[in-house]
C-alpha cells in the first residue's frame, strides 16, 4: 500500500491544517509505529535531534504544546519560569482532548483548536526536521521556521544552556 492510499482521521486533519497554512503535506507512513524520537530517527536515517517531538504539558491547567528536539529534554521548572506559570506533564486524556491525537503520534497542527506552543530553538540547527503527523505510524518533513509559522509558536529555549 502506498503512502497516498493510507488514511486516518487525525492524519487527515493534520494534512488539512498543513494545506490551510500553505504547506504541501508530505506525510510518510511507516509499517511499524515510531512513537519515540529514537525510533523515528532510526526509520528515517536522521539524527535524533532532527525529530521534532510534540510534547503536551499543562501550564496553570491549560494545555501547552512543546515542540522539542528529540536530542533535548524539556526542563519544566526552567520553562515554567520562562513562561510565567507552573508546568506539568499532561495525562493521556488531556493530550487526546487538547490535540485530538494520542501520545506517540501528536502532530504540531490539526488540533480541535489552536494550542499555545513553544518551539525549541535547538531545532533551528537542522535544515530539515520531522514531526509526527497525527498517528504513531506517520511523520512529515518541515523546517524550524515553518514549524514556528504553522504553529504560531514561541521560539525559545526549553532548558538552560
Amino acid at each position: 500500500m502506498s503512502d497516498a492510499d493510507r488514511t486516518h482521521p487525525a492524519v487527515e486533519k493534520v494534512e488539512a491544517a498543513l494545506l490551510a497554512a500553505g504547506v504541501e503535506p508530505r506525510v510518510r507512513w511507516f509499517e511499524t509505529p515510531t512513537p519515540t524520537a529514537v525510533s523515528a530517527a532510526a526509520e528515517l536515517g536522521v539524527e535524533v535531534g532532527a525529530i521534532a517531538n510534540s510534547l503536551v504539558f499543562t501550564i496553570d491547567g491549560e494545555p501547552l504544546l512543546v515542540m522539542t528536539s528529540g536530542a533535548h529534554r524539556v526542563d519544566t521548572a526552567f520553562l515554567g519560569e520562562r513562561l510565567g506559570g507552573r508546568i506539568r506533564r499532561a495525562d493521556p486524556d488531556t493530550v487526546k482532548a487538547a490535540t485530538g491525537q494520542t501520545i506517540g503520534g501528536v502532530a504540531p497542527v490539526g488540533h480541535p483548536s489552536p494550542l499555545r506552543t513553544v518551539v525549541d530553538v535547538e531545532l533551528a540547527g537542522y535544515p530539515e526536521v520531522w514531526a509526527a503527523a497525527g498517528h504513531a505510524h506517520t511523520v512529515f518533513p518541515t523546517t524550524f521556521q515553518e514549524l514556528v509559522r504553522i504553529t504560531g509558536g514561541d521560539p525559545g529555549p526549553v532548558a538552560p544552556e
